[in-house]
């Protein structure tokens, strides 16, 4: 039998996250919060290392990550972190957190947007294209820019799983695979 995608395995534990969220005031951000210090947590190779120990139990990895976020975690954070444990699904913690963002984002109409470009983009600019994907998109846009020169010209935009690439590095490159 083939292996699912971690993303496939993550999915119904983010749903249930999220719905017990909406169920509970104020538990939109708080297990926004939780998730995202758990998902920390597991980026840190101190962390993945105490965990890779082949003699900790279910139980053990859960009661490590609760004691290293201590009251960061509700009752039901430390619940959630056991059935992940007892099914050996802890790894799974950053995709859980990233697909609860994107529910998340999507009951509260908003959508995080990147964009990188090979200049510094204008308060001005940021403002005229939050409103037009505001728009084009119908949600709240939070925009965030950065600078890559290498781009040598144009835009790259990433929101969510879409791509666009207006840049003059893209379109060389499309241009040289075309010419293959």
């Amino acid at each position: 039998m083939a292996e699912s995608e971690p993303a496939t395995i993550a999915r119904p534990y983010a749903r249930a996250a999220f719905s017990f969220a909406l169920d509970q005031a104020e538990g939109l951000p708080v297990w926004s919060r939780m998730l995202s210090l758990l998902s920390a947590a597991l980026d840190e190779e101190i962390v993945r290392s105490a965990l890779d120990n082949p003699l900790l139990s279910g139980s053990d990895e859960a009661r490590l990550l609760s004691d290293i976020l201590g009251d960061e975690l509700t009752d039901q954070g430390r619940n959630f972190i056991s059935v992940l444990a007892q099914y050996n699904r802890i790894a799974l913690l950053p995709d859980i957190f990233d697909m609860y963002e994107l529910l998340k984002a999507n009951h509260e109409k908003t959508m995080e947007v990147e964009v990188t470009s090979a200049f510094e983009v204008t308060e001005e600019e940021k403002s005229a294209l939050s409103e037009a994907l505001n728009r084009m998109l119908k949600r709240n846009i939070n925009l965030t820019t950065g600078v890559d020169q290498s781009l040598l010209g144009g835009v790259v935009i990433r929101a969510e799983d879409t791509v666009i690439d207006s840049s003059v590095k893209g379109k060389l490159q499309k241009l040289a695979h075309a010419l293959d």
